[in-house]
């Protein structure tokens, strides 16, 4: 039998070690007790020094789990995807084409842009191609277009309400949609609200069957997440994330995996109110991500 002393060392367990442990906790049918999971996530969020925000759902049983999973964290660039999944509504709807093609000039260029500054004050890029850059690469100018085909952060609050979405908002462009100022509840989301969004616009049939796709693949494409959810991604599974990061030490990464052989899983971690480094914030989202692998983070079919 599991107890609180042992989730606390398989947190900390380095990830190559726990390839077998995984074995024996799927092969488990017994209910991970709640107070043992939030041991662990307590764990996770007094080593990142900050404020941790974790919603995991498990499409096999419809079981939720997290930690702080209703509290507002800043969103930063995690928006970014929802913007996208708004583009591909509107092309279902024959409202947008993902052929149109966008031109900027060079004063449109904000910082870290890797993707839009290659064709600035040229031939411009295809809605589809900022969207790609935008989840990928995280590329700001490819996401400032992106919002103003759509109308502006209000346009995408006032889409995501009538998509039954109480919680996020976005209420700035970029750059400014990254300050994560404690307490302001501008730009934020909550984890299960995110994760409840993830949920819906990649797992269920809100868009037509071409357009999950492509939201899929644009997801599965980002290369910002190494470090994060992705890190020691088992043999086998496959992941679609965004990722996100600010002042305050805001480090997030949002997403779906996709298990070998069983349902997918919906993660949304939100990391802030952190002086720590870099590497020590990322860490804690990889031991989110391994508790997911383990299957100490979700509930069991």
């Amino acid at each position: 039998m599991l107890n609180r002393r042992h989730f606390h060392q398989l947190a900390l367990l380095p990830l190559a070690s726990l390839v077998g442990v995984e074995a024996c906790f799927q092969s488990a049918r017994s209910p991970i007790p709640t107070e043992e999971r939030e041991a662990a996530w307590e764990s996770i969020e007094t080593t990142s020094g900050g404020r941790l925000g974790v919603a995991i759902f498990d499409s096999a049983n419809g079981a939720w789990t997290g930690h702080r999973i209703d509290e507002r964290f800043p969103m930063c660039s995690t928006f970014k995807w929802l913007a996208a999944a708004y583009v591909l509504h509107r092309v279902d709807r024959g409202q947008e084409k993902l052929d149109r093609r966008i031109r900027y000039g060079s004063d449109a260029l904000l910082p870290w842009s890797p993707e839009t500054e290659k064709h600035a004050d040229g031939s411009g890029m295809t809605v589809a191609e900022l969207c790609e850059a935008a989840i990928a690469m995280s590329d700001n100018t490819a996401a400032n277009l992106i919002l103003k085909a759509l109308g502006g952060p209000s346009a995408l609050t006032h889409f995501l309400r009538t998509q039954g979405d109480t919680v996020t908002r976005l209420d700035r462009w970029e750059p400014d949609v990254n300050t994560s100022i404690p307490g302001d509840g501008r730009d934020t989301s909550s984890p299960r609200a995110m994760a409840t969004l993830l949920r819906r616009w990649v797992l269920e049939p809100t868009l037509s069957d071409g357009s999950r796709e492509r939201l899929v693949q644009w997801l599965r494409s980002t290369k910002t997440n190494t470090h994060r959810l992705a890190a020691g991604l088992p043999t086998g599974w496959k992941l679609g994330s965004k990722t996100g990061t600010g002042p305050y030490g805001t480090t997030n990464d949002v997403g779906v995996y996709w298990p070998m052989g069983r349902a997918p899983i919906v993660a949304a971690v939100f990391l802030t109110e952190s002086e720590k480094s870099q590497e020590n914030r990322e860490d804690a989202l990889a031991r989110v991500a391994r508790m997911v692998f383990t299957g100490m983070g979700h509930g069991r079919e």
